[in-house]
């Protein structure tokens, strides 16, 4: 599913829509959802998703859940 693919901005190559690998979503303090991984290039990439596409992502097993 092409809904589930999370993806960043790769803030040191300056890439939009960076597919993300090795995702773990996380909660914040406040409550948001957070996606955190790589782009294979050994780049850190970090999003801020909404609860919907985050527990898409997580039944979809794009993404681990990290709370």
């Amino acid at each position: 599913m092409s809904d589930t693919t999370l993806t960043a901005y790769n803030v040191k190559t300056k890439e939009k829509n960076v597919p993300i690998q090795d995702a773990v979503i996380t909660k914040t303090a406040k409550g948001a959802y957070m996606a955190q991984g790589h782009d294979g290039k050994g780049n850190k990439l970090t999003t801020l998703l909404g609860e919907a596409k985050a527990l898409a992502a997580i039944q979809a097993g794009t993404a681990k859940q990290g709370w």
